[in-house]
């Protein structure tokens, strides 16, 4: 048994990771400046009923007793933890050490890589693998659902057997730690790096594979990847050549139903890319072994994770919906499950990151602008800021500048709280409020706030 301290517990990956160590048996100690701020109460809530202890973030959590301090890339030197594992001569590791750690121990370890849709589809993989009792334990950045009810926060599923499902992150250069049994690869599309750049990353990652790849055949940048040594699955909406294809979709009031070779199947999520994403979870447990129409089954009953196009609630006929999307793809993914139902829509869109805006602020726009309708109103605060040195040189105000240049309704304020007003005073019966960003645990709370406001 090791005695370690996390810094940053209350992010998603660290706090998932910090769990599974607690479960294992291992003394956990965390800390988070958004707890030593008064935020984040329901995870420190959480944390603690799994016997992990909390201390404030000014040092003190850290002492030559401690075997090891992980930190996200976001903790930075000056930051106390640090400090004093510096002066105790602790180890210091990251995240993504510890997950690629753990990640290895497990002789049938799937790996899920992609720009968009690795939350969901990793839920899915776990949750189809949990329900047929094959006992895997599943690391996610994403809440999921059906697993609420369990003690600590619902990021993890944790068996004692020879299955782990992890996401692979290749923002971070930290996919590249990762040599996985199965590897599935949702698509490529521009996000933190430059196509090309990402193409080369995800096919090193499917070389990797020792038993099989899963990659997306309608998508351009991902679809000639393959093993050249194991077994690659393809999975498609609109090749029937492909291993797993999907026909007949149909939008339904609370899911979406699909074919699979003449057996219909349901799900209770929005979207066509969420039945790419289910064939995917599905062709990846067939590398396992798993009935194709076993793994379909299972999914019917799948409720998704928070933040992916969820309903927080619907007050005098207008509905509050929280979604993570923050890339080109995943906007037009979404904003293309979300206008396949009538009503208007009151967008809010969070930017977080200058660099990320330098680079694809102007593709997420056009993804918002294909698939507005002239009534649909778009805001946006002030890029979202998480602490560190960076150069402001971008604006908020220059994508709502270029929203109207595609002659769309776009407004920029300065702040959330702007916005939020915007939307409560704007809004009226029919409409859907949609929340839309990333890497800020305080957006669910601004949506109850919005759904509380529309009260009065």
């Amino acid at each position: 048994m090791a005695k370690v301290c996390f810094c940053g517990i209350s992010g998603s990956g660290m706090s998932a990771l910090a769990q599974i160590l607690k479960l294992s048996g291992n003394e956990v100690i965390g800390t988070d400046r958004s707890f030593d701020q008064g935020h984040d109460e329901e995870n420190k809530t959480a944390l603690q009923s799994l016997g992990i202890r909390i201390l404030p973030q000014n040092g003190e959590a850290v002492d030559n007793t401690v075997d090891c301090l992980y930190v996200s890339t976001a903790v930075e030197d000056h930051i106390p933890d640090v400090k004093a594992a510096h002066e105790h001569q602790v180890p210091i590791k990251k995240r993504s050490d510890l997950l690629a750690e753990i990640f290895h121990r497990y002789p049938h370890n799937i790996a899920v890589g992609g720009t968009s849709g690795k939350t969901t589809t990793t839920a899915m993989i776990g949750y189809i693998l949990d329900k047929l009792g094959k006992l895997p334990c599943m690391i996610n950045g994403g809440l999921l659902r059906n697993y609420e009810g369990q003690k600590g926060i619902p990021n993890i599923i944790y068996n004692q057997g020879d299955i782990c499902v992890i996401e692979a992150d290749e923002s971070d250069g930290s996919i590249e730690k990762y040599h996985p049994y199965v590897a599935v690869i949702n698509n490529i599309s521009l996000d933190h790096k430059p196509i090309p750049e990402l193409q080369k990353i995800f096919s090193d990652f499917a070389e990797r594979a020792t038993g099989g790849v899963v990659v997306n055949a309608d998508c351009e940048a991902s679809k000639d990847i393959k093993s050249s040594k194991h077994k690659t699955l393809s999975f498609s909406l609109k090749n029937p050549q492909a291993d797993f294809y999907a026909s007949g979709i149909t939008p339904l009031p609370q899911g979406t139903s699909y074919c699979l070779e003449g057996k219909t199947f349901t799900l209770n999520l929005i979207g066509a890319f969420n039945v790419a994403n289910a064939l995917a979870a599905i062709a990846a447990c067939s590398l396992l072994g798993v009935d194709k129409f076993a793994a379909a089954e299972a999914l019917q009953s799948f409720l998704g994770t928070h933040r992916r196009l969820e309903v927080i609630g619907t007050q005098n006929n207008i509905t509050v919906i929280d979604d993570f999307a923050h890339n080109p793809d995943k906007v037009a993914a979404s904003m293309s499950a979300l206008t396949s139902y009538a009503g208007r829509l009151l967008i809010m869109f969070q930017p977080h990151g200058f660099s990320p805006m330098r680079l694809m602020g102007k593709q997420i726009i056009e993804s918002f602008a294909r698939y507005m309708k002239d009534e649909d109103i778009l805001v946006i605060p002030e890029i979202y800021y998480a602490g560190g040195t960076v150069t402001r040189d971008i604006s908020s105000k220059d994508l709502t500048d270029y929203a109207g240049t595609l002659g769309k309704q776009a407004r920029f304020f300065a702040t959330r709280a702007e916005c939020g007003e915007f939307l409560k005073q704007n809004a009226k019966s029919g409409d859907r409020i949609v929340i839309m960003g990333a890497r800020d645990n305080t957006l669910p709370a601004f949506c109850r706030d919005i759904l509380q406001g529309l009260k009065k």
